[in-house]
């Protein structure tokens, strides 16, 4: 289970409130008001789960989040917590490395649904896997790869996420709701286009060079992974 976590918020009272919940529900919380104080405690503690704001002094927390991606600490989830709620900003978020976004002012109820979110995911990783496969791309969910023709295809977390989504559900039309809530936890406002911009994202890394395209829209109702 997720038991440590690591706040990284630079308004003392929110991340003082975030620390009591946290402590009420049982969970170890460390503090950190700044993205160096931040790395040594990751580094010098076990950290299950990182509450990131992305307004930060010195290093903000999209420098931090990539940062994280590149060190041994790569798996560990972010939630990102940011008062910068319109696409834009999700997309960057998302892209920097985080798993998850919540904008500011926020429910602390809804916080811990993403923190659970996340240890179901944990529970759920270490169970034996098998390879996903649909015509010539795989995913191989133990060494968390993929490739297509044989050919390596590198993917961002989130990618990766959302084409695991569509390779358990293929031929199978999925909404854009059920997208966002599946592969982020996250009610957006469906106004949004993030799971458009994502899917663009992957047809341009695993349909865009091969003839037999895998990724289709459904006009009116969502997208399909099909053969």
């Amino acid at each position: 289970m997720l038991r440590s976590i690591l706040v990284v918020e630079d308004e003392q009272n929110v991340a003082s409130f975030i620390q009591q919940g946290l402590q009420e529900e049982g969970y170890q919380v460390f503090l950190a008001y700044d993205a160096t104080t931040a790395w040594d405690l990751l580094s010098q503690k076990r950290i299950d789960l990182i509450i990131l704001d992305i307004i930060l002094p010195g290093m903000n927390g999209l420098e931090f989040a990539r940062k994280v991606r590149v060190s041994e600490h790569q798996t560990t989830p972010i939630i990102m917590l940011t008062a910068l709620g319109t696409t834009e900003n999700v997309v960057k978020g998302l892209d920097s490395g985080a798993d998850d976004y919540l904008i500011k002012p926020f429910k602390f109820k809804e916080l811990l649904a993403r923190i659970r979110a996340h240890t179901r995911r944990k529970r759920l990783a270490q169970t034996p896997h098998r390879l996903l496969k649909v015509v010539d791309l795989e995913m191989d969910l133990d060494a968390k790869t993929v490739a297509r023709a044989g050919n390596e295809i590198k993917l961002t977390s989130t990618e990766y996420r959302l084409l695991n989504y569509f390779m358990k559900n293929k031929n199978r039309v999925l909404n854009r709701l059920d997208i966002l809530e599946s592969v982020w936890d996250i009610n957006f406002n469906m106004s949004t286009n993030v799971v458009d911009v994502y899917v663009n994202y992957l047809r341009n890394k695993i349909d865009k060079n091969y003839d037999q395209k895998l990724l289709h829209t459904v006009i009116g109702m969502g997208y399909v992974m099909k053969e």
